[in-house]
């Protein structure tokens, strides 16, 4: 039996260590199987470039789990999008791309794929299902998802994602100390989720939460105020500027620095729309996805906020490369090795969907249908966790 393994889009505290316990799974199970890895994700599907795991990594897989990122390689490539696998060399005119993937798998062999990614890769995964019932073929696919922002409907929580918010507030404990450099520094820790806030605000209440564990020395001007959070923006949560710029210069003037954690997404459309009404034309991925990196959030919000609030010093910090590209805390590792076991009991099984803690079912790990997943899963900002954080800081009553 020939397994194949692919991973995609971008990367999390959780694909090494996916494959490795995909890997060992099998292992233990004691019969022979041929493990083959795609590399580069759906790219490589496309251009029939794999690995194959020899005897040296069926024998040692949890090495993988020490590491970030993926042995494999990923790419952003929608195989239901035409012009962008043309336009980027994956295919030739004429050809279709899910034909193309298809009969790579079928040349390959390959019995069960397992999918490592978002909710965009899992619905790509059951593109290609759909694609190869129709034509009389039958291949299991059983997917994890993976994703920093915990946006997959209807997984609860995404491998990963705990993770990123840890090393997030981790990151934050060092660029705080920034507020020394200056009098009166607005500092804003820009953190990844393009439609969810759930990242933003957990790393904000780990990093809070941290603050608890700390000798702070007012009288020498280190204060847990200081270092603290001032607010968090949100997706799920509209932001009314002037109540905010009136309440932080409070922040400001009492504590001579300001300290914002900002979800990228937070007021993203208004941002957008300002963009492109200046005339600006905004490049989009193949999933037709905004690149925030040219919208620049950070930036937009310190420019609203830097000039009310007389800031001497701007300081705008990303924590996303560095919080994703992590290793997986002890948390993810639990998750992802229970995720792996039932993913390849479902695989030998025949039973194809996404491997994950199920809302629509007690959150119990289960094989969800590829039909029920989807993007854009709203942060529920009424949790007692959020709620209580926003309370402390100052920002709701």
């Amino acid at each position: 039996m020939k397994i194949a393994f692919l991973t995609s889009g971008g990367i999390a505290p959780c694909l090494s260590s996916s494959i490795a316990y995909l890997i060992k799974t099998y292992m233990d199970i004691g019969r022979e199987f041929e493990l083959i890895g795609y590399c580069h994700g759906y790219k490589g599907l496309l251009k029939g470039d794999s690995i194959e795991f020899n005897d040296k990594v069926k024998k040692n897989p949890l090495i993988l789990k020490e590491f970030g990122g993926t042995p494999i390689g990923n790419s952003r490539v929608k195989l239901t999008n035409l012009s962008d696998c043309i336009d980027k060399g994956y295919i030739k005119k004429g050809e279709n791309p899910l034909e193309i993937a298809a009969n790579q798998l079928l040349k390959d062999k390959v019995d069960i794929l397992h999918t490592i990614g978002g909710d965009d890769t899992n619905t790509t995964a059951a593109d290609l299902v759909n694609f190869l019932k129709d034509k009389g073929h039958q291949l299991t696919v059983v997917g994890l998802p993976k994703t920093i922002d915990n946006d997959v409907i209807p997984v609860a929580q995404s491998l990963g994602a705990w993770t990123a918010a840890e090393e997030g507030a981790r990151f934050f404990k060092n660029i705080a100390n920034e507020n020394t450099t200056s009098s009166r520094s607005l500092i804003i820790h820009e953190i990844m989720g393009r439609h969810c806030g759930w990242l933003a605000a957990y790393t904000a209440f780990l990093y809070q939460k941290s603050l608890n564990d700390i000798d702070f020395l007012p009288d020498a001007l280190v204060s847990k105020d200081r270092w603290g959070i001032d607010a968090v923006y949100v997706p799920e949560i509209s932001i009314d500027l002037d109540l905010e710029i009136d309440r932080l210069q409070d922040k400001m003037n009492k504590n001579d620095c300001v300290n914002i954690f900002l979800s990228e997404g937070a007021g993203i459309s208004t941002i957008v729309k300002e963009i492109e009404k200046s005339g600006k034309i905004l490049k989009r991925d193949a999933f037709g996805h905004v690149r925030l990196d040219e919208v620049n959030p950070g930036k937009w919000y310190s420019k609203k906020f830097s000039s009310s609030l007389k800031a001497d010093k701007v300081l705008i910090q990303k924590s996303g490369y560095f919080a994703r590209s992590a290793a997986p805390n002890e948390k993810d590792l639990d998750l992802i090795k229970k995720s792996s076991e039932f993913a390849v009991n479902c695989a030998l099984s025949g039973k194809s969907g996404v491997v994950g803690l199920n809302e629509n079912n007690n959150n119990k790990i289960d094989c969800i249908d590829f039909n029920q997943i989807k993007g854009g899963k709203e942060f529920n900002v009424n949790q007692l966790w959020f709620q209580s954080l926003l309370k402390e800081i100052g920002q709701i009553k």
